[in-house]
């Protein structure tokens, strides 16, 4: 186990790109920060993965349906990985973080406090979502700190690029098919495009602690001005609009900036307020309360002596 005697010698082993394990004696500022940090994670993970599990019989087709099956099974795991990480850490206990995820004690990323309407929705959100996500997850994998969610990014990620690929061959196929599929997909993509862009969070404060110590390596601005450039040539090329009517082009750089942002609107959804907040998380108890036989029958299994 390693110690350090002052704050500012651990923030050197940081800067000096040491990882933290979970037996260190690590500061309890960094121990709070990074462990709030990864429940959202997890939570956001798992109330994608109720997202994903809602359109396995409602996808068209046997190919889309086994997709949202494989989707599902992976953000549930991501959740499941994460929580395991976060309550090694000794904060809180992954059956305290569950109840106070179902209770709204707890929060999960904006992007799931929205409904999917359509087909055309969820492949918006494969597009857009999927996309913001693992550019904000590639941020942190880059420099992270904390070696235990570096070392479970490294999988999540792999998984997560197929999720914004199969995203970004959906999108294709509707901006190539009927002028009824192209219509739906430009008023999913109008629907999305907002709390994709919103997912990244305001500009990152000057003293933002994830940042210095190492959890986050970019800014968030930064992070979400990549995301816009990177969007916005390819919805154009396919025949799509950005519901963004201030969006703009500098003529010299070709780079694209935002118009205002309605930061309100992301500030609602993580305090559940958010469209479609309460139905997310009442579906969310009535899973966990359907699960509860398959936990009992785990738990009568691991008390039957070996």
């Amino acid at each position: 186990m390693r110690s350090w005697d002052s704050m500012e010698h651990f923030e050197a082993f940081l800067d000096a790109g040491g990882l933290v394990e979970p037996h260190d004696a690590m500061p309890d500022p960094y121990r709070q920060a990074v462990f709030r940090f990864i429940e959202l994670h997890a939570n956001s993970e798992y109330m994608g993965g109720l997202t994903e599990r809602d359109w396995i019989a409602k996808a068209p087709g046997l190919a889309n349906k086994l997709t949202a099956l494989a989707k599902t099974q992976d953000e549930i795991g991501h959740a499941h990985l994460l929580y395991m990480v976060a309550a090694d850490m000794g904060v809180k206990t992954r059956d305290e973080m569950t109840d106070d995820l179902l209770a709204g004690r707890t929060t999960f990323h904006n992007v799931f406090h929205y409904r999917a309407h359509s087909w055309g929705d969820q492949i918006a959100i494969a597009y857009l979502v999927d996309a913001a996500a693992l550019a904000s997850q590639q941020a942190v994998f880059k420099n992270c700190s904390y070696g235990p969610y570096k070392r479970i990014l490294r999988r999540i990620i792999a998984e997560e690029g197929f999720h914004m690929r199969n995203g970004e061959e959906l999108l294709l196929k509707m901006a190539k098919g009927t002028p009824q599929q192209h219509e739906m997909m430009q008023t999913s993509l109008d629907r999305w495009w907002w709390p994709s862009v919103q997912l990244f969070g305001p500009d990152s404060a000057p003293d933002d602690v994830l940042l210095r110590w190492h959890i986050k390596s970019e800014r968030n601005e930064v992070l979400r001005d990549r995301f816009v450039n990177k969007m916005v040539p390819q919805l154009l090329a396919a025949g799509f609009t950005i519901p963004d009517p201030d969006l703009r082009q500098d003529p010299e750089t070709g780079r694209w900036t935002s118009g205002e942002i309605d930061w309100d609107a992301l500030k609602a959804a993580i305090s559940g307020r958010g469209p479609d907040s309460a139905r997310r998380l009442r579906d969310a108890r009535t899973a966990r309360h359907g699960a509860a036989w398959v936990r009992s029958a785990l738990d009568e299994a691991a008390a039957v002596p070996a």
